[in-house]
């Protein structure tokens, strides 16, 4: 398979190499998950203005908000495609937050890839930041689509502004980090965080 990512190890200019030695040879041959999810999918992205690399993750999210798919596109290095084939090929059958509690624990995507991804780091984070974009857009369509009786805030763990707001009543809670304490609300994608701050001073407000 032929994959577009800068020559020697992320520098120079962007040509056509095929990845058939090293890290994604030796774990991914077959490079699992390249390409587009179905749709309905939603999408993140990132890029390295260091290195040029850029990260595409699509994913499809069913029921229960399991990720019933997820690809990726790349230009990229290696260890990014590498770092990607893991972290899609992990989060399926997942909940978003599960999903996003795998993308952040970036010391375990490390070592899953071996001796060649040690001080790329960088590379590991660029994959992490594309599928935590990808669950975000899902979040912000989740809430946007959302017909139940009570406002959706936070989508990876379903947390209603009612509730929200009476821990913040019950409990006098003034931070966001409280709030996550307290109900869970913004402990996955933070796609909520402006959220849960515009209750926190409307709540607090009135007091």
């Amino acid at each position: 398979m032929i994959v577009r990512y800068p020559q020697d190890n992320h520098r120079g200019t962007f040509g056509f190499m095929l990845v058939n030695a090293g890290l994604a040879a030796e774990q991914f041959p077959n490079l699992k998950n390249v390409g587009e999810a179905a749709s309905p999918n939603f999408v993140g992205r990132s890029a390295s203005f260091t290195c040029g690399a850029v990260a595409r993750v699509s994913l499809q999210v069913g029921d229960g908000q399991h990720i019933v798919d997820a690809k990726f596109k790349v230009a990229g290095c290696s260890v990014l495609v590498a770092a990607l084939t893991v972290l899609t090929e992990q989060v399926k059958n997942k909940t978003t937050a599960e999903a996003v509690a795998l993308a952040e624990d970036l010391e375990t995507i490390e070592r899953r890839l071996g001796r060649e991804a040690v001080d790329r780091d960088d590379c590991v984070l660029l994959a992490s930041e594309a599928l935590l974009e990808a669950i975000r857009a899902y979040s912000d369509s989740a809430r946007e689509h959302w017909d139940g009786d009570d406002a959706l805030i936070c989508t990876c763990f379903g947390v209603s502004e009612r509730t929200i707001e009476s821990e913040i009543q019950n409990k006098n809670l003034n931070t966001i980090a409280e709030v996550t304490r307290e109900c869970n609300a913004g402990a996955g994608c933070r796609s909520c965080y402006s959220l849960i701050e515009d209750i926190l001073e409307e709540v607090n407000g009135k007091w």
